[in-house]
């Protein structure tokens, strides 16, 4: 197939084709000083030898009047050898006949009758070689268009290709790094639930509670409807709300608030800022930082450490705020009323210390977190213990779980599930409890 590179930018040549010898040598005087490549051939079969042998002829001018091959029957074989090149019957006859199978037969261009007028001739072949040049020239640009549209299909096919590989390296990668934040998150919250036992173990009479405030405060911030990033902040903030606390003398950590002596409370108070201070080189800690600094801010204006009051308070803050001090307040009690006690407590203090609107949201909250903790009775049958590979999903513990130091793992009245379980299993052979699991017995209906 004939590609843009094998179309050459040569001069045409023409093939006069004639029996008289005389009318062949005219003819290429005729054209000395024309800007062609003039071939002749004395009959039709040479003519036909001829264009077997040169590609680049684009016109064919033949007599009709020859011995052995008419000038109708040699055009019809050169257009099957040659369909681009223009053709010409020469006649010196009024044929009618002839010039239409030239034309119907041979695919011929157009005739000419003999004798010829050389100007006219002239101006004929001039046109004929514009024909044959444009020709040429459209040939040549849908070479090289089809060329083009080949090499931009298998650009196509190997970008198509390269983008679904892209795509797919791409859909890993992204694959690898979400399993990688997760690992990340996840190793986030428990070193945070690491340092959250830490400080019960500093200040153990204060049971699980950092776990509550964390629970009740999140159980809020999701009432309320704050932001994803508040939330997140709200729970760590909760959760190490007390981490200031570390570096205090045990006597005020045994000593309630109201208690102090003025230079006991004068130190006392420093442990909001400790605990912003704690975990501010932690950049994604600073937002819980702002929150533990003003955890123990009032709503009216009188708390600490820098005097802020409403809603100068930070949200997250105040949500923390009440939720600790309920906490505080409940893990004293222990009748079945226990939550409405601690309730009216902190209704008492609501506009003082607390915002009020916060507190209906808090009534809410710790109901969902503390329901069960405080049906236990004191009958022997309400409760089994049980070895940890005995505890089972569902279950319900009636005390806390503790490790053999002493650190608090899971709640009373909460329901175990799977990770409650596992956590156990693991926590058994790194620090043994002294005793077994203790959760509510099945009643069983006669």
């Amino acid at each position: 197939m004939e590609t843009a590179n094998d179309i050459k930018s040569e001069p045409m040549e023409i093939l006069f084709v004639d029996d008289e010898i005389n009318v062949l040598q005219s003819l290429k005087r005729l054209f000395l000083d024309e800007e062609y490549e003039v071939l002749i051939a004395n009959s039709g079969q040479e003519g036909l030898d001829i264009l077997k042998d040169n590609s680049n002829i684009g016109l064919i001018v033949s007599d009709q009047r020859m011995p052995g091959m008419t000038g109708v029957e040699f055009l019809e074989k050169a257009k099957a050898l040659m369909p681009d090149a223009l053709r010409i019957l020469l006649t010196g006859y009024a044929d009618i006949n002839a010039v239409a199978d030239a034309i119907n037969r041979g695919g011929a261009y157009r005739y000419i009758t003999k004798p010829w007028k050389d100007d006219e001739l002239l101006q004929i072949i001039s046109e004929a070689a514009q024909r044959y040049s444009l020709i040429r020239e459209n040939k040549r640009l849908q070479a090289i268009v089809k060329h083009q549209n080949e090499e931009l299909k298998n650009w196509n096919s190997q970008l198509e290709y390269f983008v679904q590989e892209q795509t797919l390296e791409i859909q890993k990668k992204n694959d690898e790094l979400q399993g990688l934040n997760k690992s990340l998150k996840t190793s986030f919250k428990n070193t945070i639930l690491a340092f959250s036992n830490l400080l019960a173990l500093r200040d153990r009479g204060t049971r699980n509670h950092s776990k509550y405030v964390a629970e009740i405060s999140v159980k809020m911030a999701k009432s309320m409807n704050l932001k994803s990033s508040d939330i997140e902040a709200v729970a760590v903030a909760a959760l190490l709300h007390d981490i200031g606390k570390i570096g205090m003398p045990d006597i005020l950590l045994m000593q309630d608030e109201e208690e102090l002596a003025e230079d006991e409370r004068d130190e006392y108070m420093q442990h909001p800022i400790r605990g912003q201070a704690a975990i501010d080189s932690v950049e994604d800690l600073r937002d819980a930082g702002l929150l533990i600094r003003h955890h123990h801010e009032c709503f009216n204006g009188t708390g600490f450490p820098d005097g802020l009051s409403g809603d100068q308070i930070p949200e997250g803050a105040r949500i923390i705020a009440i939720a600790d001090y309920f906490e505080r307040i409940i893990s004293r009690l222990t009748a079945k009323d226990a939550v409405t006690t601690a309730l009216d407590k902190v209704k008492e203090v609501v506009g003082k210390k607390f915002d009020g609107k916060i507190f209906i949201e808090l009534k809410t909250a710790v109901k969902e977190v503390y329901a069960g903790a405080f049906t236990k009775t004191d009958t022997a049958g309400d409760e089994k213990e049980l070895s940890v590979d005995q505890v089972k999903i569902g279950m319900v513990l009636s005390r806390d779980v503790k490790s053999g130091t002493g650190l608090m793992l899971i709640s009373k009245g909460v329901k175990l599930n799977a990770s409650h379980i596992n956590a156990l299993t693991r926590y058994w052979k790194l620090d043994p409890s002294k005793t077994g699991v203790f959760v509510m017995a099945e009643v069983k209906n006669d």
